[in-house]
């Protein structure tokens, strides 16, 4: 069984969808007990990272995925379930979980794209997701795959080593990271065919 976190964040029934589509149990719960029993945990979240850490303390779940963390679950990250995994967002100047080391940046304002166009933010639609090395939750993902983004904000980790995937919008940012038992992307795989199906997959048959 797979637990999808319900902390209010919404976007839960699109990913609770294509979960069901892939043919994989899954639960929308904010139920420790439920979490506990998960042999894996999809994080995934839309809005402001301020009222997401108010959420995830108000249920007690940024301790629990802490507790999950270390215990060697898989778990799956996604946009905001991205972004308040790192220790800081400029977004609400947000203290965040801290389970992987850098910080969250706004785009900066009046970005051009190679063509002098002025880059609107949010950066909203579809944008290729570059893999770097060989990490099984981004394996077989053809190369130049494009994915559905909706964000204000990019995650900047202090280990570059940590970046799994990068994209560029005006500059160049870690679209996808993994560290230990954790994947996280800011796009929405669940939003984007193919390919996001294909990420999915192999979340969930993932061997940590």
């Amino acid at each position: 069984m797979i637990a999808i976190l319900d902390y209010k964040a919404g976007n839960l029934t699109s990913v609770e969808r294509a979960l069901n589509h892939l043919g994989f149990p899954c639960i929308v719960t904010n139920s420790h007990q439920e979490i506990r029993k998960a042999e894996r945990v999809v994080f995934p979240g839309v809005g402001a990272a301020g009222k997401s850490m108010e959420s995830l303390g108000e249920l007690g779940l940024d301790t629990l995925l802490h507790e999950l963390f270390d215990s060697g679950v898989p778990i799956l990250g996604i946009c905001v379930g991205l972004q308040v995994l790192f220790d800081f967002s400029e977004e609400n100047n947000t203290r965040c979980l801290g389970i992987l080391p850098g910080e969250v940046r706004r785009f900066p304002e009046k970005m051009q794209s190679e063509d002098g166009r002025l880059l609107k933010i949010p950066h909203m639609g579809w944008n290729a997701a570059n893999f770097v090395g060989d990490h099984p939750v981004f394996r077989d993902i053809p190369e130049g795959s494009e994915f559905y983004f909706v964000h204000s904000y990019y995650p900047h980790p202090a280990d570059p080593d940590m970046t799994a995937a990068t994209t560029g919008y005006g500059i160049e940012f870690a679209s996808a990271v993994a560290y230990r038992n954790l994947a996280a992307v800011q796009f929405h795989p669940e939003k984007s065919g193919k390919p996001g199906l294909r990420l999915l997959e192999n979340f969930c048959r993932w061997k940590v």
